[in-house]
């Protein structure tokens, strides 16, 4: 669970390279005066890192007891650094980089002329490219003469994004078949809202199919230079003369002009669990428990590493113990991402097809996030899985061919030598710093839970693509004619001058005769409902009145209120509201009755209080005009879409600012 063995499980599993021990003389640092333009950074355990003028980092690993030597390039940009509509564009340009450059246009037939073994990675933070051969001057002096080229002179060409196009989407297809590898893309993408984190490096498959020559191109020139990658070579070979080869290949590249662009995205803290279900064809079940946890450079890294350990080894982890033994899963997994940014932890559990994933899924999270409360971490359970871990960085170092390769990793993460620092650190790690970390990131809000279930005949609903505007448009003929309204002079003696004010009775009115586009007609009502004494203190009383009256009258239901606003295209509320020139006269009837004979049903009311009450509670600032006084007068969902727009009307944006006083308006329409 250590940082070696998650990123050769994920990464290196396809390299298998036999183990032997490294020469202790070669392993010493040369003595010689050094090329110019080389300037040493520092060695560690006869491991030496060097730098050019031009920025390019490199480092030696001399073992004259081996038989090969490897030549591994590092580029520190991964899926991490794509855009919108880019992303798998990374790991694209990691398969075109094979494909020739400038001077070294047909590289596969030397690889295979060689006896090369050769390939690339892409992850999070880093792409690298490493080849291993027969030890040679020969070779190395190929070796490093393509590598130098590939950096700045690759072809990066139609034609070959072309074929590779389809060898990436044929690796997409096939993760599509992997359960572990469809879970894992769902993890991702819920565990991160905001940060490229939560993308497959895959990269979604519209994005394969589409992506533009010029942007890779562009992504490759903006990456590809000698002050982001580092070099490492390791193996058989002369530690003075690999040098100088370096010097000619690698530094006469020049030295970059542009200024990468800094990243400023931070993932906010969790604050709920999540949860997702996959329903696809298969075998078996597998559920998954995923924990956002700290970037891989914090102190509590390796804590949350080594509780993983103790959990998900098998067979004396925890999970094992909890799941594998009783016959709950057939087997139990964990692995952590680690990564120069905040990362994750994954546990997983396979389960036979058809059985309950209830109480797997109960039992996983009772250990993972209540374990260590219960039954702390003990000095045997730690003890193991820092053993573990110690064996894996001793095998890695004693092989510079997979240690060269691996070293991407910790380059990734800002330096080599985090290998060696990550590698004592464990002798500090003492139980009760594996409890803390668990009780700190293990936790229900912080978790992405998942389950794959088999299923022969899933529910898909397949989203068809759209024709395009001008396809839906090309037969189209529209009226030219439209129906305009007036420029209407908004002064007071224009207003004045046009308004008549006929006597109904008691009622005060004013009519403003003016031409609107779709023929609307706004109204408004105001009244007298008390003075100043008898409305003391009664905002709430008023507000809950108004909102009854649009909930049942004699004649009417709500519900058939609510047909009825439709009906005659009302939009907004009982006192102020729009409608059409036509339907007018209906619409003021239908005010008349909803004022006059209201029926306050008791259902609606205990309603009413409930909205209202819930509403206040959300209500962090409780504004004097309530939005509890408009939700009333809304009755579907459609006019809930209208109100929003109109309550953004100058009318109703000042009615919230400065209240009116009772009955100072009239009924008006216009």
């Amino acid at each position: 669970m250590n940082r070696w063995t998650s990123a050769a499980a994920c990464l290196l599993s396809s390299l298998v390279l036999a183990f032997a021990p490294a020469g202790a003389a070669a392993r010493q640092a040369t003595a010689e005066k050094l090329p110019a333009g080389v300037e040493k950074l520092s060695t560690v355990e006869g491991i030496s890192e060097y730098r050019l003028t031009n920025g390019l980092r490199f480092i030696l690993f001399p073992d004259t007891a081996k038989p090969t030597a490897t030549v591994n390039v590092t580029y520190l940009v991964g899926s991490h650094d794509e855009n919108y509509g880019e992303t798998g564009m990374a790991h694209l340009l990691e398969h075109l980089i094979f494909k020739g450059s400038k001077n070294f246009p047909d590289p596969t037939r030397e690889f295979k002329a060689r006896g090369f073994q050769i390939n690339g990675t892409t992850w999070l933070d880093r792409t690298n490219y490493y080849v291993t051969f027969p030890a040679s001057d020969d070779n190395l002096k190929w070796a490093l003469g393509w590598s130098a080229d590939a950096m700045v002179n690759s072809f990066i060409a139609r034609k070959d994004l072309d074929s590779e196009m389809s060898v990436v989407r044929n690796e997409f297809e096939m993760g599509e078949n992997s359960p572990s590898r469809v879970m894992m893309k769902r993890l991702q993408s819920l565990l991160f809202d905001w940060h490229n984190y939560g993308n497959n490096t895959i990269g979604a498959r519209s994005d394969i199919e589409n992506v533009r020559i010029e942007n890779l191109q562009t992504f490759y020139r903006n990456f590809y230079q000698p002050d982001n990658a580092v070099l490492t070579v390791a193996g058989k070979f002369d530690e003075q003369q690999a040098m100088k080869w370096i010097v000619a290949s690698f530094g006469k590249l020049a030295k970059p002009t542009r200024k990468l662009a800094k990243q400023w995205t931070v993932e906010p803290t969790a604050d709920g669990e999540r949860e997702f279900v996959v329903r696809r064809k298969g075998e078996v079940q597998l559920l998954t428990l995923a924990y956002r946890t700290p970037s891989s450079l914090h102190a509590d890294s390796d804590a949350v590493s080594m509780a993983g350990e103790i959990l998900g080894d098998t067979p004396n982890g925890r999970l094992y113990q909890a799941l594998v033994q009783p016959g709950l899963a057939a087997q139990v997994f964990a692995y952590t991402i680690d990564a120069r940014e905040p990362g994750f932890v994954v546990f997983g559990a396979l389960v036979n097809k058809g059985e309950s994933l209830d109480r797997v899924r109960e039992k996983m999270i009772e250990a993972i996030e209540g374990g260590f409360a219960r039954q702390p971490a003990t000095e045997s359970e730690l003890g193991r899985a820092v053993e573990q871990a110690r064996t894996a960085y001793e095998r890695a170092l004693a092989n510079p061919e997979v240690f060269a390769v691996m070293l991407s990793e910790y380059i990734a993460l800002g330096d080599w030598r985090l290998f060696f620092y990550s590698r004592d650190q464990l002798d500090q790690i003492r139980p009760a710093q594996v409890d803390v970390a668990a009780a700190k990131y293990f936790v229900r809000d912080n978790r992405v839970l998942g389950s794959f279930i088999p299923e022969d005949s899933p529910q898909r609903a397949e989203i068809p693509s759209a024709p395009t505007a001008a396809k839906l448009l090309a037969n189209y003929k529209a009226s030219e004619k439209g129906d305009a309204g007036e420029a209407f002079d908004a002064s007071h003696e224009n207003i004045n001058q046009r308004s008549r004010r006929p006597s109904v009775g008691e009622l005060q009115v004013a009519l403003l005769a003016k031409k609107n586009r779709g023929q609307t007609v706004n109204v408004a009502m105001g009244f007298r409902w008390g003075d100043e004494n008898s409305l003391r203190n009664r905002d709430m009383a008023g507000a809950l009145t108004m909102a009854m009256l649009s909930r049942g009258s004699e004649q009417l239901t709500r519900k058939q209120i609510a047909d009825e606003f439709t009906r005659l295209k009302i939009r907004g509320g009982l006192t102020q509201f729009e409608t059409r020139r036509d339907e007018l006269p209906e619409a003021l009837r239908l005010a008349a009755q909803l004022l006059r004979h209201p029926t306050f049903p008791a259902s609606e009311f205990d309603e009413l209080k409930r909205q209202t009450l819930t509403a206040l509670k959300l209500s962090s600032t409780i504004r004097r005009c309530s939005p509890v006084t408009h939700w009333p007068l809304i009755s579907t969902p459609t006019r809930l879409a209208t109100r929003a727009t109109t309550r953004n009307s100058p009318s109703e944006s000042n009615s919230c600012r400065r209240r009116r006083s009772p009955m100072s308006s009239p009924i008006t329409a216009s």
